[in-house]
């Protein structure tokens, strides 16, 4: 199944049943509501300079699952992506809904591509979570940053936002 381009498919862990969700650009609201929630820790309005997108369930917008925050760094042909976070309720065992990482990440790769990028994108993970990144995603060590391009993003977009079928 195709999803539209701003649409990902989400998984309810229990069921396997998918679950359209779409990625947006956060509005000024959107910050008031992640400061307040218990769900997210980080402080998203250091990143209103940088492009913040949010992913929610098509038909429950007002709950935000994960945020991400990107940087373009059009001079080296990427998108950094500067900070992202998964909703502490969906996190761990007690999550109900898979795939919230992997669709923002195939998301900011297929923004790379859209860019002109091969589907490049860096970010700089805490060290203990380096060999996830490598291991789920496909992302590779480049000296302190991990990247993902072309074939790897391409592989990310297929599994999180092209190959689900129902």
């Amino acid at each position: 199944m195709r999803w539209q381009s701003n649409q990902m498919p989400l998984k309810n862990r229990q069921t396997g049943k998918l679950l359209p969700s779409t990625v947006k650009q956060l509005r000024a609201e959107d910050y008031q509501w992640l400061n307040s929630s218990l769900d997210f820790q980080f402080d998203w309005t250091s990143e209103k300079e940088n492009e913040v997108y949010k992913i929610c369930l098509v038909d429950e917008t007002a709950t935000i699952l994960g945020v991400m925050s990107l940087i373009d760094v059009p001079e080296e042909f990427r998108i950094h992506l500067n900070l992202i976070e998964v909703a502490d309720t969906q996190r761990g065992k007690k999550k109900t809904i898979d795939n919230v990482a992997g669709c923002l990440l195939a998301f900011a790769c297929r923004l790379a591509f859209s860019r002109g990028y091969l589907g490049f994108v860096s970010l700089q993970p805490k060290t203990k979570l380096i060999r996830y990144y490598q291991s789920a995603y496909g992302f590779r060590q480049y000296g302190r940053l991990l990247g993902i391009e072309q074939d790897g993003a391409i592989k990310l977009i297929q599994k999180y936002l092209e190959d689900e079928k129902e």
